[in-house]
């Protein structure tokens, strides 16, 4: 066995709220700690806001996103963190996840799938990464990897796929499997719809079975700029079972939910593939860290940490009723309003 605790924080960030998604990232860091995990990974665009719309095209805002992680980064010590950001380059801005290790940001990968259907505008903001594609990017005076990476962390492969990457028939994590990967983090900006959760449930479980690896999809929370209302909810899989799932709706500024996992189980579970792994060196980024192993034991940590009413026979309603108030108390606090006017 070699057993290694998995995290994923749902976080209620605001858009271009810079030192309020720093201390909000920073807390969830924190927590994850105290709670053991060695493996954290946070939503999509928790350091800018998934909503900054055309903000998201001004040099400045990829600048201060940076200079944000670089605020992050010292407080990463001893842990494997996932932080989503917006990143330029080369004219181009990318919906991109730094993995952060040790206190050292290993590299960049970029989401390859936009969402652009619904209430979802990306394709304006974003340029969608080259399936395959490995570059540099110059930040701060240092060179980082950016692309279609994997990450070896002290002998535990790592892989991402970004929200709408794991919504699409050609998923970024079947050819991650073929890469041999361990842990694949889905750092997402799901926005709240009716049946949408069973659906996420279905993804992250048959994912963890397709591709033989464990899985971790962290959501934003709450009323990020108004237009869109998130559930949060952690969803971590392993080898084809749910081990773990959070809260949805929470008032917390962050949940950080873990779960126990077997790296062992999931390598046998990938040798049983009948596609032959593909070995590919240049996409893999060596990141020198150490990685407690825990022993065998019951999981307290993990399990199903939803509300009971997510099994009752009124989801649906219960839904309804926790998104409109957590919509509306977000709204107000984070317009800074006095209350709201009923017109009969």
């Amino acid at each position: 066995m070699h057993l290694i605790r998995l995290g994923g924080c749902a976080l209620n960030q605001t858009p271009l709220d810079w030192d309020g998604n720093r201390d909000r990232i920073l807390a969830a860091i924190e927590a994850a700690r105290a709670a053991g995990v060695s493996i954290l990974c946070l939503p999509e665009l928790c350091i800018s806001g998934y909503g900054c719309e055309d903000a998201f095209l001004a040099p400045g805002t990829a600048a201060m996103a940076w200079r944000v992680l670089g605020e992050i980064v010292p407080h990463t010590r001893g842990l494997v963190v996932a932080v989503g950001l917006p990143v330029r380059f080369e004219n181009a801005v990318y919906d991109a996840a730094a993995l952060v290790a040790d206190g050292r940001v290993a590299g960049v990968v970029c989401k390859q799938n936009l969402a652009g259907e619904g209430i979802h505008y990306e394709p304006r903001w974003f340029r969608p990464w080259s399936t395959g594609r490995i570059d540099t990017l110059m930040a701060a005076g240092a060179e980082v990897p950016i692309g279609d990476l994997r990450f070896d962390c002290g002998g535990v492969r790592i892989g991402f796929e970004i929200c709408e990457d794991a919504w699409v028939a050609d998923r970024p994590a079947a050819r991650l499997a073929a890469r041999g990967v361990d842990v694949i983090l889905n750092p997402s900006a799901s926005h709240f719809a009716f049946g949408k959760d069973e659906i996420r449930h279905r993804f992250v479980q048959d994912g963890s079975r397709a591709f033989a690896a464990s899985y971790i999809y962290a959501n934003l929370l709450g009323n990020e700029a108004g237009r869109a209302i998130y559930d949060g909810g952690v969803i971590v899989a392993s080898a084809g079972r749910i081990v773990a799932s959070g809260r949805r709706f929470s008032f917390a500024d962050h949940a950080v939910t873990t779960a126990l996992i077997d790296v062992d189980a999931t390598r046998l579970a990938q040798a049983r593939l009948t596609a032959a792994s593909v070995s590919v060196e240049d996409d893999r980024v060596v990141v020198p860290v150490t990685l407690p192993v825990e022993q065998p034991s019951a999981d307290p940590a993990g399990g199903d940490h939803r509300d009971a009413w997510e099994r009752g026979g009124h989801v649906k309603e219960e839904e309804f009723a926790r998104g409109v108030a957590l919509g509306l108390f977000d709204y107000l606090r984070k317009s800074r309003s006095r209350g709201f006017v009923v017109s009969a």
